[in-house]
């Protein structure tokens, strides 16, 4: 545990290096005027940092910048991020009655608008969609309508057309025999296990009932996760080095890089935080990620965050990625 004075220092230091940019020497901690300690302690207090890992002297200058060590104890220890003025903001961004596909869009336009970096959010993968009930109704002639109610709160509606008319009732039963029996499986494997429960029960119905889960199997959205305000990240300081900038958007070209980094919040609960190099993806070296998952019908199925320049202000971004997370949550359960 590092001493009160060491952290009070730690915590001017992170704030000017977030401030400015530039390495911040023991001048301008003296300089600070709200640490009361002499110059003499002010570099012994350096060195103590340094020597534990939370600051370190990029190339040959005198000045110190903080490590993902230090940004993390900042982070932990000294950010009071319970104070936060924009829940309201960020509550009317969610409109009544939006669908699931819009509560994503609006998340992610709001998480880019509120921290002028960029907002992500992962959609439910298609093996976490599972099925919370359906409805079929007839419409003229030889077409059906099918309601699939999913356990993400997203109601997909869709017309398939058969090869003979059923009746009320028929329609009934064959929903009535799919929320008895596969209530809670994911649509991906709902199709495979229904074909083997129909030749086992000998169900007259399965024209209609292999063609409607496979009308809503495919009908659901094959993108991976929404990217919003990716353009903000070439107004930040670092954007002036094209090389880092290059690689940045490399990354969001190949999805299966940010994808991975994220896969490893989808268990997690809280905030979780990837500071530079901590990422493992060299295209992301000189940012950070803020994240959060969020839920639908009590169970995770996304994560959504900025990600920015690793110099950002944690003290914004880290309450404002934890309420849009709850946020989303609630809209998606109503």
């Amino acid at each position: 545990m590092l001493s009160k004075r060491a952290q009070n220092l730690l915590n001017t230091l992170v704030e000017r290096y977030i401030a400015s940019g530039q390495p911040v020497g023991s001048k301008s901690l003296v300089d600070a005027g709200n640490l009361s300690l002499s110059p003499a302690t002010i570099r012994s207090v350096l060195a103590e940092l340094e020597g534990e890992g939370f600051v370190k002297s990029p190339h040959t200058s005198a000045g110190r910048i903080p490590t993902a060590q230090g940004y993390h104890f900042f982070i932990n220890h000294l950010v009071a991020a319970e104070n936060f003025a924009q829940s309201d903001l960020i509550e009317k961004g969610f409109k009544p009655n939006q669908s699931p596909a819009d509560l994503f869009q609006t998340a992610s336009s709001l998480l880019s608008d509120l921290t002028q970096f960029a907002g992500i959010v992962t959609l439910p993968k298609r093996n976490q969609v599972t099925l919370d009930h359906v409805e079929f109704l007839t419409l003229s002639g030889l077409r059906v309508l099918c309601i699939f109610v999913l356990n993400t709160g997203e109601v997909e509606n869709r017309v398939i057309t058969t090869k003979k008319e059923y009746a009320r009732h028929e329609l009934e039963q064959a929903a009535n025999y799919l929320n008895t029996h596969f209530t809670g499986m994911s649509l991906e494997t709902l199709r495979h296990s229904l074909v083997d429960a129909m030749k086992k029960d000998k169900l007259q119905l399965d024209d209609l009932l292999k063609s409607a889960l496979y009308v809503a199997e495919n009908s659901m959205s094959k993108e991976d996760y929404l990217l919003d305000g990716q353009h903000n990240l070439l107004n930040t300081d670092d954007a002036q080095d094209l090389s880092k900038v290059r690689a940045l958007f490399d990354a969001f070209a190949h999805k299966n890089e940010i994808l991975s980094i994220l896969d490893e919040c989808i268990e997690s609960e809280g905030i979780q935080i990837f500071i530079g190099e901590e990422s493992g993806h060299a295209g992301l070296d000189d940012h950070s990620l803020v994240v959060s998952s969020y839920q639908g019908q009590d169970n995770v199925v996304g994560v959504l965050g900025v990600i920015g320049p690793t110099r950002m202000h944690y003290e914004r971004v880290i309450p404002i990625v934890n309420v849009t997370a709850r946020l989303l949550t609630a809209a998606l359960n109503e």
